[in-house]
């Protein structure tokens, strides 16, 4: 056990407050009602993470070229994916534990976890740094990089890496306040880094034409101003998750609570990255059309997961200071309440895309046989979709009891692996854009049955 030191004199057992939400509004305030605060803010800051990604593209490929929007786009993209959703989904396990330290109201413990955290996001931010800097030449020659975009990705990914640190920075503050039922400044502090992204773009591509370099400058650039804000924001604040910039140091303790349960989805986060790589090579040997329509699709898909991911950290954290604050049933309640409302969401969106899927596509593409290609893409996955609600939600409200392992295994097999099988074993029996994307419906549906037995019959919230 910790040694409990009074850091926090009379916090204990009393009622908190942050940002004007009364403490209690999580473990005690209309369940749906909550569920909806939390997952709007997360939503919409999804929603700017996507605008800041497509600006960045939009403005490097029309004033530095073709090359230039490939290298940031492309296998850059793959790696930083890789390596940062790795060390994300590490830092995730903090969210997890002071949620339900905040819910039980265990002041010492938050103590502990917020600059444990802290300390631990420092670290790694400084082992992506180096890592990234110096083997991403080599990583980017492996995966047979064009020569013509070689000498910009380098370029691009190497300033990227440089500004690691604030990324994790801000990556674990955001959690820390997600964890105590703040949604709402994570969404503000990603605004102004979109909004100052845009401008630095503007900047440094097209005022100051410094070219890729240009663009990974202002990326770094505006991270270390959300990241300011995030520690601004902890630093002030007077609740028992504040952070003291004297008292950052690793308990080890902890260090090896927040690994273990973070550790899975960090290596979940990788597996789905190799996973998705196989089943790109394997569409990307069906021919230019499909790859395009593919690509669109892509876009169009995008808000699908932005509202699974949201309403999945939104019953992490209900689920974990429920949990925290001896609530089983009212976890339960919560859990089977985003899974209705998750649902719903999802058939509205599935329906919209099969009816719309023609007009949709075309903001992407003109070509008519690209735009036949994605119709028939869209319209098979959209009513698919169903199928991962489960998956999404079911592992959201797992980690906010501190399950991680074993819907780390079911997910990796039942996605990861078996879509691999798939692809090697049916896609050379029928060569075709439909074989190839089976794949997702099938690992989705095995998936789901496997978690649903192990919730309901093996697990915490049983």
């Amino acid at each position: 056990m910790y040694q409990p030191q009074s850091r926090h004199h009379g916090l204990h057992g009393r009622t908190a407050s942050h940002h004007g939400i009364s403490y209690n509004q999580i473990t005690e305030g209309v369940i749906w009602q909550q569920l909806l605060l939390f997952f709007f803010p997360i939503l919409f800051g999804t929603f700017f993470q996507q605008l800041y990604n497509t600006v960045d593209a939009v403005i490097v490929g029309r004033f530095v070229g073709k090359e230039a929007l490939a290298a940031v786009g492309g296998p850059t993209g793959t790696i930083i994916n890789l390596l940062v959703g790795f060390f994300v989904g590490i830092s995730s396990g903090a969210t997890v534990i002071i949620s339900q330290y905040y819910g039980a109201k265990k002041a010492d413990m938050v103590d502990y976890a917020v600059h444990t955290s802290a300390a631990f996001s420092l670290i790694c931010g400084a082992a992506i740094t180096v890592f990234g800097f110096l083997a991403a030449p080599a990583v980017l020659r492996l995966m047979d990089t064009p020569a013509d975009i070689m000498d910009y990705s380098v370029t691009y990914i190497r300033i990227f890496f440089l500004g690691s640190i604030s990324n994790m920075i801000y990556n674990v503050g955001s959690g820390v306040l997600r964890a105590v039922g703040d949604s709402r400044r994570p969404l503000y502090f990603l605004i102004a880094c979109c909004v100052s992204n845009i401008v630095l773009d503007l900047l440094f591509v097209v005022v100051i034409p410094m070219g890729v370099a240009g663009a990974a400058l202002a990326t770094i650039l505006s991270q270390t101003i959300s990241a300011f804000l995030v520690v601004f924001v902890l630093v002030r604040t007077g609740e028992m998750y504040r952070l003291i910039l004297t008292r950052i140091r690793l308990d080890m303790r902890m260090l090896h609570r927040i690994i273990q349960i973070g550790l899975p989805a960090g290596l979940q986060s990788t597996m789905y990255g190799l996973s998705n790589l196989i089943i790109q090579a394997s569409i990307n040997s069906l021919g230019t059309d499909i790859v395009a329509a593919w690509t669109a699709y892509s876009k169009v898909d995008v808000l699908f997961w932005m509202i699974l991911n949201a309403f999945s950290i939104a019953i992490t954290t209900f689920i974990g200071q429920n949990f925290g604050a001896g609530k089983l049933d009212r976890a339960r309640k919560g859990l089977r309440i985003c899974l209705g409302m998750s649902a719903c969401a999802c058939i509205m969106l599935s329906v919209t895309y099969y009816m719309t899927a023609p007009v949709i596509l075309k903001i992407f593409t003109t070509d008519s046989a690209v735009l036949a290609q994605g119709v028939l893409i869209l319209r098979f996955m959209a009513p698919t979709y169903i199928t991962y609600v489960i998956i999404e939600i079911y592992s959201g409200a797992l980690r906010g009891v501190s399950d991680t392992w074993c819907p780390m295994i079911i997910t990796l097999l039942g996605i990861c692996v078996l879509r691999v099988v798939w692809v090697f074993a049916a896609v050379p029996l029928r060569r075709n854009i439909t074989t190839v994307i089976f794949s997702y419906p099938l690992t989705w549906v095995v998936t789901s049955a496997i978690l649903f037995i192990y919730l309901h019959r093996f697990s915490r919230l049983r």
